[in-house]
């Protein structure tokens, strides 16, 4: 996989955050240590998470529930 890393960010939760172009896979990793890759992200929808102001409300509200995922 070819991911990008998002610029450095801060959040009480989440921890990184990438995403593969090719893949169309998004990768947040969390503080507690878990790591998911949601799949079938649109590229526009990964970069409007890495402009949102708060990357745990967009996860939640844009991302969770609406993407399948696993936890790797």
């Amino acid at each position: 996989m070819a991911w990008r890393d998002f610029p450095s960010f801060t959040s009480s939760n989440i921890a990184l955050i990438r995403y593969d172009n090719e893949q169309a896979t998004l990768e947040v990793g969390f503080h507690n240590g878990g790591t998911y890759h949601y799949y079938d992200v649109p590229s526009q929808v990964a970069d409007e998470l890495e402009r949102a102001e708060s990357k745990g409300s967009f996860l939640a509200s844009s991302i969770k529930g609406h993407y399948r995922y696993s936890k790797v």
